[in-house]
């Protein structure tokens, strides 16, 4: 009797407390959303590669007024984009770059509807999203203006997606590091095994904290991995999950308000489906993502993240 009501009392539990485990790679060090130290600047100006703009390190590193190294290369940018408000809200472009694909630690904003990222926005500011990386995002939400959130959502929405994280299966990985909640490898080289995740770096450090737009990512995965993840995402692995054409696309490119995911960064991939399946994420689309993440283990989300990352955008 006393098993038969344990057993009862799991049922009952809200998806959250029997979610599986957390993909660590995919969320680095918990933090509470303050900025990382600025750089040493020596007043030296510095220079993106193909680019006539010339910028310190120490306004590159400016949350209200990054570089934007290629002007001509997209369309008029809007003020918040830019520049933010000057106090609670930082430039868009600070972390998702003027081409909207940003760091791995930021989601890749073009290949979404305007209609889509307005609407992350207001999840972002009511709490349906929530966990802890999400803690930036909710201040800067909740800073931001209706008008301003539709400017900056029909801006990233118009921009063209293109491959920016490069995925290769390998044994062994870089040491790494993490400057806030970024993957750098160490300076001084050296390798590791890759273990059970997927470590994702820039490709080039330097331009990296450049803010470089042209300057992509590597995302290192298990071997075998993209295999076992395409038996998930094509099939749904003998009904494990949906598989993801069904919403997404056959190319996984979105249909209508539902994103692109391929060629989507891992790290992003691997925080949504888990968010999804322990409840950090909700709002009025998340209902349709629940028989996708119900069933996921972590080596599930591991090979699902890895698969459709290596996609082509």
């Amino acid at each position: 009797m006393k098993h038969a009501a344990y057993a009862m009392l799991l049922v009952l539990l809200p998806a959250a407390a029997v979610a599986g485990e957390r993909p660590e790679w995919a969320f680095g060090p918990e933090r509470t959303g303050e900025a990382v130290p600025r750089r040493p600047d020596d007043g030296q100006l510095k220079q993106a590669p193909g680019s006539a703009k010339l910028y310190t390190q120490a306004q590159i590193d400016d949350p209200m007024n990054p570089p934007d190294w290629f002007p001509d290369e997209h369309p008029p940018m809007p003020q918040v984009v830019a520049h933010g408000n000057g106090t609670t809200v930082r430039a868009c472009i600070g972390c998702h770059l003027s081409s909207g694909h940003g760091h791995p630690e930021n989601s890749r904003l073009p290949g979404s509807t305007a209609g889509y990222l307005a609407r992350q926005l207001a999840d972002f500011r009511s709490g349906a999203r929530g966990g802890v990386t999400a803690k930036i995002m909710i201040n800067i939400a909740k800073g931001m203006t209706e008008e301003e959130i539709r400017v900056a959502s029909d801006y990233f929405a118009g921009l063209p997606v293109r491959r920016w994280t490069r995925v290769v299966e390998a044994d062994t990985v870089p040491k790494t590091y993490y400057r806030g909640n970024r993957r750098l490898p160490l300076a001084e080289g050296g390798s590791e095994p890759i273990g059970n995740r997927i470590v994702e770096i820039p490709e080039d450090p330097a331009r990296n904290a450049l803010r470089d737009p042209h300057s992509g990512n590597v995302a290192y995965v298990p071997v075998g991995s993209l295999a076992r993840g395409e038996a998930l995402v094509a099939s749904g692995g003998a009904g494990k999950t949906i598989p993801c054409a069904i919403c997404h696309g056959p190319t996984l490119r979105g249909i209508g308000d539902v994103p692109a995911i391929a060629g989507q960064s891992p790290i992003t991939i691997g925080r949504q489906l888990y968010d999804l399946q322990s409840g950090d994420r909700k709002g009025p689309m998340a209902p349709l993502m629940k028989a996708v993440v119900d069933k996921l283990t972590a080596d599930d989300i591991l090979a699902i993240s890895a698969y459709v990352a290596s996609r082509d955008p």
